[in-house]
């Protein structure tokens, strides 16, 4: 693609990167009252049964993910126009998905200037290994790549790190506004936490949290996951990589059933928000349906999107992920050099 043409796609989507205020309002009321009320129903149903209680968790913890693609807006500022308006709504929409404001807008805003980019990998991002990085690596480091991309550690213990750990405690170096955001975010959780508590005992509040916290955590990193890692997803070098090229060929347009698709604030059309991270979530679909080149845009389903799993290594001699299972394939059959790279054939 030309950079021309890279220029006008991005000024055919131009349009949509601006908010409505009335839309953000009736989105605010209709993810956040909802899920109040079905966390108030999952704790009425304990008396009725433990599986209907369950039930309902499960369904709350899908609006916990539509409130995070709020926050998710906020901290691209395309929520509101105003920019402290962004920043109170980041800061409450924080303190319900358990997501510290300032800290993850700043290591998200690295994530999208670096996405893609084999040379700016670290930041917001997933963790990837090159072919070569993984075949030179030392045995601790292949496995703990090996460990950090197994499902049951990425999507079962990964939760838990996220909201015990990493979103909790300020990186070092953090500015006062950062650091102060969190301090106010995890005193607001801890105030409410005691609160519930207090009101209805700690095993009831486990018992409807706890799900509810660790389905929404899964399915948050599943999105984020998938909508990098697919096959032949783009992946390149500081001095070949393409801000435009790593939006529309190194991100998926995740197709998923609508009432999935609006629990998720669209955020299937990651294609679009990586191309212009100020649209907000709910202009992305009017902003792929309008722009036809957004249409050649790797299209992944439920059911193809179930391959990523098996991804584990980017291969640059072929431009696609491989599992580990193919890497030790490509060495037995020589085909992978002292260096990791591919040998000629």
């Amino acid at each position: 693609m030309s950079k021309k043409k890279q220029a006008e796609l991005r000024k055919s989507v131009a349009p949509y990167a601006s908010s409505n205020t009335r839309a953000s309002i009736i989105q605010l009321i209709n993810s956040i009252v909802p899920f109040i009320l079905l966390w108030f129903l999952s704790y009425q149903s304990l008396s009725i049964s433990i599986w209907l209680s369950l039930a309902l968790s499960v369904v709350a913890a899908g609006f916990v993910v539509r409130i995070f693609i709020i926050f998710h807006d906020c901290t691209h500022m395309s929520f509101f126009k105003n920019a402290k308006a962004n920043r109170i709504v980041g800061t409450i929409t924080g303190v319900i998905t358990h997501f510290a404001f300032e800290k993850w807008k700043r290591d998200h805003s690295i994530h999208h200037a670096t996405s893609s980019n084999l040379d700016k990998r670290g930041t917001g991002d997933v963790w990837v290994m090159t072919v070569e990085e993984y075949k030179e690596a030392s045995f601790w480091g292949k496995l703990s790549y090996r460990l950090y991309r197994n499902p049951i550690v990425m999507f079962g213990l990964g939760p838990v790190y996220l909201f015990l750990v990493s979103n909790r405690f300020n990186r070092k170096g953090a500015k006062p506004k950062e650091r102060n955001n969190t301090y106010i975010i995890n005193g607001s959780i801890a105030i409410i936490y005691a609160l519930l508590i207090w009101a209805i005992g700690w095993q009831a509040f486990l018992t409807i949290q706890l799900p509810i916290l660790f389905i929404a955590g899964a399915a948050g990193i599943w999105l984020f996951y998938v909508q990098h890692q697919f096959e032949d997803s783009y992946f390149e070098n500081e001095d070949e990589w393409d801000y435009v090229k790593a939006a529309v060929d190194g991100s998926s347009y995740y197709k998923l059933p609508k009432a999935i698709e609006w629990l998720t604030g669209s955020i299937g059309y990651h294609h679009v928000h990586h191309l212009s991270p100020r649209v907000p979530n709910y202009n992305l679909e009017k902003a792929h349906e309008s722009t036809p080149p957004l249409h050649q845009a790797t299209t992944i389903t439920l059911k193809t999107s179930l391959q990523s799993i098996r991804f584990r290594l980017y291969d640059q001699a072929t431009r696609t992920f491989i599992s580990f299972k193919e890497f030790k394939a490509l060495q037995r059959k020589g085909k992978v050099s002292l260096k990791g790279s591919r040998a000629s054939t």
